[in-house]
């Protein structure tokens, strides 16, 4: 067989996984538009278009030719913010556009911009609804935010022209791994890719370990050290609530097990310390409502923002029961708890207590942003806990010696600053197309 004749066959293997792909997603999208049509509109859709997004038939921007962010879900709108706020400010009269597969990342991107940029669900990953989402935004160039790679979505805009580029792309070695066990259907559309924006040396060589071009492959480091920190620290309120008025203990996109562990931190804490003030921000909207039984299990005194808008002194637990308002409560706390970290989710994103100047305590699981978190650690901001008990005795220790929180925050939001230059670096790689 020739090299030729061999190459062939190769593409058309290629070609024959990623039509089975969409054969089968094909098959199910059937399924999945009896389900919306037949089930009750879900506060997730915004407007009757809403529930025909997934099919293609989305929202036109104001001006074709802009840019695409697809971004999955809130981690993702967060990271891809800080550069979104810069095309925004460098091009101005240039459209934007941003997709999201969750309800919490819709709801993050409509509390971030507003309806400053055009949002809608991205669409199934079949041709025909690619193409139809992809004729109706025009982009100019397609960005996809760390680690969601669609087949279909990215051979489409290869066969319109249109460049994709992942920003602060992440691809743990888990992960490459199993891509490297289906690379008939990776390695095509990893051909296709314009370039990946990797946001540290992990996730560099593990792309490179997948076979991608070395010119195709940066090392920007991640775009979240890029996120601009507050201009009020220290003199916000939260509900009335403000820095300094009680001590106050903060978890953040917390998870199933973590908010236990955190009532039983308080309930600990709570003689030595009778002001103490659990603020609770669970991860999922969906999760609300079984969060709010739990606390109301304990001896403890609840509050829910959605019902109240001034926090009481006799308040034990607030549950932030709204989307968008964990950065408003990070304002005035003393310490903080990042979820998933604890639960083994990967851990979410410290550097959003660390630009508040927060001493930030975390559970072993760290493995989504192993960078962010090993700097932080090293210079002092971040202290990995096992369990409740390493838990309890952490803030126990910063409650006993508030310098050392301080002294703790004060080194996270270093880290913050010195590690900028993201943004700029994922520019370069854009323009040069």
């Amino acid at each position: 067989m020739t090299k030729q004749q061999a190459a062939a066959r190769l593409t058309f293997r290629q070609e024959a996984v990623r039509y089975l792909y969409s054969l089968l997603l094909l098959v199910l999208i059937p399924f999945a538009l009896l389900n919306f049509l037949f089930r009750k509109q879900k506060k997730e859709h915004t407007g009757e278009h809403g529930r025909f997004e997934r099919f293609g038939i989305v929202s036109r921007p104001q001006n074709k030719g802009g840019y695409l962010f697809h971004c999955v879900s809130v981690g993702e709108v967060v990271a891809a913010s800080v550069l979104i706020k810069r095309i925004m400010a460098d091009e101005p009269n240039t459209s934007v556009t941003i997709t999201t597969t969750t309800a919490t990342g819709s709801a993050r991107v409509r509390a971030i911009f507003g309806d400053g940029v055009n949002h809608f669900y991205l669409p199934y990953d079949v041709s025909i609804a690619m193409n139809s989402m992809l004729k109706r935004v025009a982009p100019k160039m397609v960005l996809i935010t760390e680690v969601e790679l669609w087949p279909n979505l990215i051979h489409c805009c290869w066969r319109q022209s249109i460049p994709v580029v992942v920003i602060n792309g992440r691809m743990t070695t888990r992960s490459a791994r199993r891509y490297k066990k289906i690379g008939l259907l990776f390695t095509p559309m990893l051909d296709k890719v314009g370039h990946v924006c990797a946001q540290g040396q992990r996730d560099y060589d593990n792309y490179l370990f997948l076979g991608i071009a070395p010119s195709k492959l940066t090392l920007t480091n991640n775009i979240k050290f890029d996120q601009k920190a507050p201009d009020t620290i220290h003199k916000s309120s939260f509900h009335g609530i403000h820095k300094d008025h009680r001590p106050i203990i903060i978890g953040g996109s917390t998870h199933e097990g973590e908010e236990q562990a955190l009532l039983d931190t308080v309930i600990s804490l709570k003689p030595d310390f009778p002001t103490l003030l659990l603020i609770l921000v669970p991860r999922h909207p969906e999760r609300f409502s079984s969060v709010k039984k739990l606390i109301e299990n304990q001896s403890l005194q609840l509050v829910c923002t959605s019902h109240a808008p001034t926090i009481t002194s006799e308040a034990d637990v607030v549950l932030v029961d709204e989307m968008g308002q964990l950065n408003k409560a990070y304002e005035i706390a003393n310490m903080a708890f990042v979820g998933g970290s604890l639960a083994d989710k990967g851990g979410h994103n410290a550097l959003e207590p660390a630009a508040h100047k927060l001493p930030i305590i975390m559970g072993p699981y760290t493995y989504n942003n192993p960078v962010i978190c090993d700097s932080l650690k090293q210079s002092g901001a971040l202290i990995i806990v096992n369990d409740q008990a390493g838990l309890t005795s952490q803030c126990r220790t910063y409650l006993q010696r508030p310098e050392e929180a301080i002294k703790a925050g004060e080194a996270g939001y270093e880290v913050l600053i010195a590690n900028k230059g993201a943004v700029e670096a994922t520019i370069s790689v854009m323009k040069s197309f």
